[in-house]
């Protein structure tokens, strides 16, 4: 894991123009407003269930290096847990990405980038065993719901 690539990428993404339309990008995936880098892809769903939860604590501790540059940076911040964000997509509209994100990710480190218009977000997508456990960053001018 190469924590000063994922920040340098993040950096980018800051002052990166958003694409026009939803779909893949060189980093991940985005649309208007959003983008979605993977920073680091592991065991896919033919995984070892213990190997698949072993990547998924080492992406963990890896997004909490990542929350520890950041927040040198930017502020200490709590947790946002994503799971009340995915109970509220039930009975309301959750804008892009913070809906497919409370799909994906149970937590995220969550910053308002001064100066910028822009929110980041760093999660672990490991919701699903069944699909690949992922290191994601999220850049965004939509506020958090």
């Amino acid at each position: 894991m190469n924590i000063a690539r994922h920040i340098a990428l993040i950096d980018e993404l800051c002052f990166r123009p958003f694409p026009a339309e939803h779909g893949p990008s060189d980093v991940g995936f985005g649309g208007p407003g959003h983008h979605v880098a993977v920073l680091e892809t592991g065991d896919g769903p033919d995984a070892d269930p213990a190997r698949w939860a072993v990547t998924a604590d080492q992406f963990e501790k890896g997004r909490d290096a990542v929350y520890e540059v950041l927040a040198s940076r930017w502020g200490d911040v709590d947790p946002w847990n994503l799971r009340t964000v995915l109970l509220r997509t039930e009975r309301e509209e959750i804008p892009e990405p913070w809906a497919r994100l409370s799909a994906l990710a149970d937590v995220a480190w969550l910053w308002e980038v001064q100066g910028t218009g822009r929110w980041v977000a760093v999660a672990v997508a490991r919701r699903d065993p069944s699909d690949a456990v992922r290191l994601l960053a999220v850049v965004t001018e939509t506020a958090p719901p």
